[in-house]
C-alpha cells in the first residue's frame, strides 16, 4: 500500500486527486488551511473507499507549520511514497502598476515558496530509499504569459524550472519527477483569483468546454501507473478550443 501525501487537497484538483487515487487503496496524506473542508474530503473517502487518510491542517506558507506538520505524521503513513505539490493560486488580474503586494506576497510563498518547503521536507526520505515520484502540478502558465498574470505566470514558470532543476538533482537516486501542467480547467481557481465574485469567475468559462479536475486526476493516476523505469516528464494538456492563449469560444 503507497504513501501518497497531496497538498491544497480541499477542493478542486487536490480533492479531484485525492478522490481519484483514493480508489486504489492507499493510504493517504492530505494537506490544506481549512480543516472544514478537507474533513469534508476525509469524511467522504472513508465512507466510500477502503484507502486510509491522514489530514494535516496548516499554512503552506509558513515553514515552520510546514516542517512541525510532516514531523507529526504517523509511522503508518511513512516514508511518503508519492508526493503530489498541488496547492496554489491566482489572486487578480491587475496591471502591474496597479497590482496588490499582498496578493503578489501570496502566490509566490504559496506557488513557489511552499513547493519548495514540502519538497525540501519530504525528499530526503526518497534519496535514503532511492525511491520515490514527485509530481508538480504547473499550469499553461508555465509556459505562456496572458495579460494581467503577471506574478501568477512568474510563479507558475517558477514551478516549470523548480521541476527540471529537481528531476536533475534527484536522477542519481532513481527519483522520478513529473510536471503535470493544465490549460483553463472550472475547478474553484477563478472563484478564488476573483475573490468569491462567481459571476466574474463564470465568463472565464462561458462559450467552450473547459477542462475539469477530474481530467487532471486521471493524468495523475496514469503518470504514477507507469513502470518505474518510466518517467513522464511533463504533460501539458488544455481544453480541445484552447490553443496557449487562444481559445476558441462559441
Amino acid at each position: 500500500m503507497k504513501n501518497i501525501m497531496i497538498t491544497g487537497a480541499s477542493a478542486g484538483f487536490g480533492k479531484a486527486i485525492a478522490m481519484k487515487l483514493a480508489k486504489q487503496g492507499v493510504r493517504l496524506i492530505l494537506t490544506a488551511r481549512s480543516e472544514e473542508k478537507l474533513k469534508k474530503v476525509c469524511k467522504e473517502i472513508e465512507e466510500t473507499t477502503t484507502s486510509l487518510v491522514h489530514p494535516l491542517i496548516f499554512d503552506i506558507r509558513d515553514y515552520n507549520a510546514c516542517q512541525a506538520a510532516v514531523d507529526s505524521i504517523p509511522n503508518e503513513f511513512k516514508p511518503v511514497d508519492i508526493l503530489i505539490n498541488n496547492a496554489g493560486l491566482a489572486l487578480e488580474t491587475l496591471p502591474i502598476q496597479d497590482g496588490n503586494i499582498e496578493d503578489w506576497e501570496q502566490m509566490i510563498n504559496t506557488n513557489v515558496k511552499g513547493l519548495l518547503y514540502i519538497t525540501k521536507l519530504i525528499s530526503p526520505q526518497m534519496v535514503a530509499r532511492k525511491e520515490g515520484h514527485i509530481i508538480n502540478i504547473g499550469s499553461i502558465s508555465s509556459h505562456e504569459v496572458y495579460a494581467g498574470g503577471n506574478v501568477y505566470c512568474a510563479t507558475k514558470h517558477a514551478v516549470w524550472a523548480l521541476t527540471q532543476g529537481i528531476r536533475m538533482d534527484l536522477l542519481p537516486y532513481d527519483i522520478r519527477v513529473t510536471q503535470i501542467s493544465p490549460g483553463a480547467a472550472e475547478t474553484e481557481f477563478s472563484i478564488v483569483r476573483f475573490k468569491g465574485d462567481i459571476e466574474r469567475a463564470a465568463k472565464v468559462y462561458e462559450g467552450f468546454d473547459p477542462l475539469v479536475a477530474e481530467d487532471v486526476a486521471e493524468m495523475v493516476e496514469f503518470v504514477i501507473s507507469r513502470p518505474k523505469h518510466v518517467c513522464i516528464n511533463e504533460i501539458l494538456v488544455t481544453a480541445t478550443a484552447q490553443f496557449g492563449g487562444q481559445i476558441n469560444r462559441k
